[in-house]
């Protein structure tokens, strides 16, 4: 593998796109620091202490660790991620964007749509994130804002204007560098963060040396199952039948459909981590009473086992949800019928469409208990934790679970090995060795 690295670097082409896209990390991580116009440092740094998990633990997630700072791309590129969300869910139902999709050039039409949701969703995003922090911190992050129109309107357009900035970029990793430009992104967050995180736990506990144990034994049992889960396929055969023309014979082959056992990836997390922290902010609006004290312990506080019974069935249900939409989407029976291939004792068209569908349900069901069980582990090391030490206080800050939670390990992992197949594809091209066994 190091030799393979060697090898990409003494190529031209392949150093010049490595080091273009660790030109774009690093302005990213200066734009990271610019912070917003207007931020109260001590309030937004007690939140942060206070509340490193739940949906600020996300935000920050895909922000690259520039909600920690409240910059100028304090959104990253969620909106962009939840613009297409949204697009992917209402292709199969809207049938203009359904039609487009089949057509020529078509998937380009549907990317710039959704950049153009991006922008409001941007807008969206700026406004409720500065209100969550605000309820959640119980003072203001940004004194004057919604009061002082200019201060407002200021906020809104810096924010927005930094997320286009963040997906620009992005894309431009995609198109000039290696691996696709948004997830790496992320993954340099999550890295530069990473040594930050291990700091703070080791410094804000009575246990250093247990919890570091903790956190490495963690880490490598978690990327070996993601590794094993995120790779597993079910192979599906498929049968092309054979057809003659003149005096040759075309078709006949034999092949396979490959289905993933997560084809979802972080998205039900992301979905479910964000779902469950409205609760808490709805009962903020009313006024001090049992209800609102009992929904704030449960939810506002991101522990105990209801709050984590609900979060496993969260993340459960949108795993087959997003799931059944994104096969929906692929029109496999159709694809397959059209260019005369079927599946061995199935009939095509309809009756192949539920036969995928139905298996896809069957290895989604792996996929969705390891999905929440990478949601809950958390609450299972702090219980853990609890009865061991029952002294020592719990936070998102001493928790080994949270400093790479599993969300971030799942995006490390397919990221690094995305853009690992990449480098090979390019060494094979230009008749290196293998480098990835």
């Amino acid at each position: 593998m190091i030799e393979g690295l060697r090898n990409a670097f003494r190529l031209p082409d392949l150093r010049n796109k490595l080091l273009f896209t660790g030109l774009i990390l690093i302005i990213y991580q200066f734009a990271a620091h610019v912070p917003v116009v207007g931020v109260d440092r001590n309030a937004l740094s007690s939140l942060i202490e206070g509340q490193s998990g739940g949906i600020i633990g996300v935000l920050n997630l895909l922000s690259g660790g520039a909600v920690s700072n409240f910059s100028v791309i304090a959104n990253g590129v969620y909106p962009y991620i939840t613009a297409n969300i949204i697009i992917t869910v209402l292709t199969p139902v809207i049938p203009r964007l359904e039609e487009l999709s089949k057509e020529p050039g078509g998937r380009e039409t549907i990317e710039r749509y959704t950049y153009y949701l991006a922008v409001p969703m941007a807008i969206i995003q700026s406004v409720s994130q500065i209100q969550i922090f605000n309820s959640l911190g119980g003072r203001p992050i940004i004194p004057g804002f919604g009061t002082d129109l200019l201060l407002t309107i200021t906020v809104i357009a810096t924010m927005t204007a930094g997320t286009l900035f963040a997906v620009w970029m992005g894309n431009l990793i995609t198109e000039q560098g290696i691996g696709n430009g948004v997830s790496i992104i992320i993954f340099a967050g999550i890295v530069a963060r990473a040594p930050t995180g291990i700091a703070q736990l080791l410094g804000s506990s009575t246990q250093p040396a247990f919890n570091l144990i903790q956190f490495i034994l963690i880490t490598l049992i978690s990327i070996v199952v993601i590794v094993i889960i995120q790779e597993g396929i079910r192979r599906i055969p498929v049968q092309y039948g054979k057809r003659v023309r003149g005096r040759k014979q075309y078709g006949g082959a034999s092949t396979h459909i490959p289905l993933k056992v997560n084809p979802v990836g972080m998205i039900p997390l992301i979905f479910a981590q964000s779902i469950i922290t409205f609760p808490a902010l709805i009962v903020s609006l009313f006024p001090d009473g049992g209800l609102k004290d009992t929904i704030n312990i449960t939810f506002g506080s991101q522990s105990g086992f209801i709050y984590w019974a609900t979060l496993f069935a969260l993340v459960f249900g949108f795993t087959f949800i997003y799931s059944d939409i994104l096969v929906s989407n692929q029109n496999l029976a159709e694809n397959l019928q059209r260019n005369g291939g079927f599946i061995p004792g199935i009939r095509p068209g309809k009756k192949t469409q539920e036969y995928i569908l139905r298996v896809t349900r069957r290895i989604t069901l792996i996929g969705a208990v390891f999905l929440g069980m990478i949601a809950v582990f958390p609450g299972v090391i702090e219980f853990i934790n609890r009865l061991l030490f029952p002294s020592e206080v719990i936070s998102g800050s001493n928790n080994p679970a949270l400093v790479l939670g599993g969300s971030a390990l799942i995006i490390v992992v397919g990221v690094v090995i995305d853009t690992m197949r990449q480098l090979e594809a390019q060494l094979v091209m230009r008749n290196y060795d293998r480098f990835i066994r």
